[in-house]
């Protein structure tokens, strides 16, 4: 996810592509060249090669005096692009229609996403893979220095300032993020209007594989460059006065000591979780609790309905919970994100 201007309401919908344009279709450049906007690539024909580039790897195109500059990230392997130009010379009598050109090429390789994002940086100096810098992006870098300076920089974050928060880590760093953001003033407005996002380089990286589907840090970046702010749901977790935001699952017993009491063998990598698994079954560890469940739509027809409304985007179904109060609902405070100083909205269940 990115802010980016949309003539349309729906976040999951497909970039609207009625701005584009083929008026200009066909540039000729150098000698015996032609760049051609084609369908979904960019298509260059010279007299050594004829290749095609994705739209979605095209990072930015520039038209100088003399010569057209073209920045893509050129794919090496399923799991690895690199940054790569292709330039050629333009005549001065073309300078015109290429600037055309080039206006259609950046609109059929952004659609609706954001250009030259500001991107606030976070890494994780504990972490152990490489970052990237992000082409024609505004980078603002900044090394965290213990565990939970992140929540302490999201907090005091500008958020007028940036478009996205990118954290080089792996997901503990995210969840500062997350949480720091939560502790606002105008909790509301930063955390839906900051993207959070995540260079790949933490032992689960959870983040990015359901954002991006990858844990390269490259094709990470690229997405970062090309992706459009979508909304996700967050998890409000109470413990006691305490009360946390977690954007993935919650668990308890042998899978959350997998993780923590493994923290000792990062340099294991992933294999710390199957390590810290096997020992503790192994060793026929036992996790006793209490659990309680509060039932908040009873039957599957409701679940069904309240569903086909969500996807239709309409007014959900009450709740059983919501129905037994909702003599009371009108004095609950809105949740609109316009209020900036009502940080998050109180929880319907929990301490």
């Amino acid at each position: 996810m990115e802010s980016a201007s949309s003539t349309h309401n729906d976040p999951f919908g497909d970039p609207i592509t009625s701005a584009q344009t083929t008026k200009v279709a066909t540039l000729l450049v150098g000698r015996n060249a032609s760049l051609t906007l084609g369908t979904d690539s960019l298509i260059v024909l010279d007299s050594k090669t004829t290749r095609a580039i994705p739209f979605h790897n095209i990072l930015w195109a520039e038209l100088t005096d003399f010569e057209i500059n073209i920045r893509y990230a050129r794919s090496r392997s399923k799991t690895l692009v690199r940054a790569a130009s292709i330039i050629y010379p333009i005549e001065k009598t073309e300078r015109q229609r290429a600037a055309s050109w080039v206006s259609n090429l950046l609109n059929y390789a952004y659609g609706d996403s954001q250009r030259r994002k500001r991107i606030k940086v976070l890494i994780n100096p504990v972490s152990g893979k490489g970052t990237h810098s992000i082409a024609r992006c505004e980078i603002d870098v900044e090394r965290t220095q213990f565990q939970g300076h992140g929540v302490e920089i999201a907090q005091k974050l500008d958020i007028a300032a940036y478009d996205v928060i990118a954290v080089c880590s792996g997901d503990g760093l995210s969840h500062e993020v997350f949480n720091g953001l939560g502790k606002k003033r105008n909790a509301m407005r930063a955390l839906s209007s900051i993207a959070v996002v995540q260079f790949p380089c933490g032992s689960a990286n959870a983040l990015s594989w359901n954002l991006n589907g990858t844990d390269s840090n490259s094709i990470a970046a690229l997405e970062v460059v090309k992706g459009i702010r979508t909304p996700l749901d967050l998890v409000s977790i109470t413990q006691g006065d305490r009360r946390t935001l977690s954007f993935l699952s919650q668990s308890f017993g042998i899978v959350a000591e997998c993780d923590l009491d493994t923290d000792h063998l990062r340099w294991m990598g992933s294999a710390r979780f199957t390590w810290g698994f096997l020992v503790r079954l192994l060793g026929e560890t036992v996790y006793p609790c209490d659990i309680a469940v509060k039932v908040d739509i009873s039957s599957k027809a409701q679940i069904r309905e309240h569903v086909r409304k969500e996807l239709k985007h309409e007014t959900p179904l009450e709740s059983d919970s919501q129905a037994e109060s909702s003599s009371s609902s009108s004095s609950k405070p809105s949740l609109s994100i316009e209020e900036d100083d009502d940080g998050l909205p109180p929880l319907q269940y929990g301490t």
